[in-house]
């Protein structure tokens, strides 16, 4: 099984009460650098920043970690405009960082993106894949090209009381700046993510569509993020089989809903629960909280784990987080030129 994991920003991770992300920005653009070394080396390695929250929550990319340390599995990270370099080995396919939703043209080169994109896809070798994330912001993107699209779905959150509200009135200004009404674009996905969305929307789904057009079964690891990319694709006309593998924790946020959405879209949905216990480690206990639910191919990867064999991922999520600093007794986020560095701030918990 490969693992690919497109990291990107968006100036829309910036705007005030969407994001969990509450260090500032300039450590913020680090994050997806960041989650990206983690899952590839186990810590960061050139990355000035650990992602952990204030309280205590590493970003799912130590989960997606301490799966790969007990099941391990074949890695590729795509640059899709990352804002700070990364010292994990990625492949570049060109894409620069994302502008603020509310200006005019978000990502003014999306269909440039899923071109290349698409074109990686199509060479890839492996008869299965697994997408996954990292991108501050992403969930009010999403909701932003759902939106778009005219596909009545919902979004989740990193935090306990879900921000929506706010995301819906961004998405709102967004759609006013680009001249389009809730909608507009059904039909036209590219169009979506050229006015509202972010770079790593049309680098997963351009994956996906060359991936799946070679033969390949297709897996999107994620919640919100990864209902959007099944909605663009299926708007693009792609109808290939499709699998959205999430966490527990998005599920049962998400409730009902997100069934629908798979559904609706002709999805399969993997659901897994880590069996977290909540009195072993604060880690354990911020996730079982709702801090960081999903991000980072998290759902995905913990869907490869075979029967009986969560309990050795649950130990070697203890030692992951001891490698980044976050101890079983409370939070001890690591910190930067005196500030604390930004909470795990990917897929679900953008």
């Amino acid at each position: 099984m490969r693992v690919i994991v497109p990291a990107g920003t968006t100036e829309t991770a910036l705007i005030d009460g969407i994001s969990a992300a509450g260090a500032a920005p300039e450590l913020m653009e680090h994050t997806p650098s960041a989650d990206v070394e983690i899952v590839a080396y186990g810590e960061p390695t050139t990355s000035p920043v650990t992602p952990v929250s204030p309280n205590g929550c590493p970003t799912p990319a130590a989960v997606t970690r301490a799966v790969r340390e007990v099941v391990g599995f074949d890695l590729t990270v795509v640059d899709a405009g990352l804002a700070q370099p990364t010292g994990a080995p990625t492949v570049d396919l060109g894409v620069s960082p994302g502008a603020d939703v509310r200006e005019s043209s978000a990502v003014p080169d999306a269909e440039a993106i899923y071109d290349r994109a698409h074109a990686f896809g199509a060479s890839l070798p492996d008869d299965e894949v697994l997408i996954g994330e990292t991108v501050p912001g992403g969930t009010t993107t999403a909701l932003g090209v759902l939106t778009a699209l005219g596909e009545p779905v919902g979004v989740s959150s990193s935090l306990p009381d879900n921000p929506v509200e706010r995301k819906r009135a961004v998405v709102d200004e967004a759609l006013e700046a680009s001249d389009l009404a809730p909608s507009a674009c059904e039909g036209r996905p590219l169009e979506a993510i050229r006015a509202v969305g972010d770079p790593v929307q049309p680098t997963v789904m351009g994956i996906a569509a060359g991936a799946l057009e070679s033969g390949a079964d297709v897996t999107l690891a994620g919640g919100t993020q990864m209902v959007a990319v099944a909605a663009l694709l299926r708007h693009a006309g792609v109808d290939a089989p499709l699998t959205i593998a999430t966490t527990s924790f998005v599920a049962e946020e998400r409730g009902s809903d997100l069934e629908e959405a798979c559904w609706q879209l002709d999805c399969e949905l993997a659901v897994t629960d880590p069996g977290f216990d909540p009195d072993r480690h604060v880690a354990m206990e911020r996730y079982c909280a709702g801090v960081a639910k999903e991000g980072v191919a998290m759902g995905g990867a913990l869907s490869l784990v075979p029967d009986g064999e969560m309990a050795a991922v649950r130990d070697r999520l203890v030692r992951v987080c001891e490698r980044l600093g976050v101890e079983s007794d409370g939070p001890a986020g690591p910190e930067v030129d005196g500030e604390s560095s930004p909470p795990a701030d990917g897929g679900e918990s953008r």
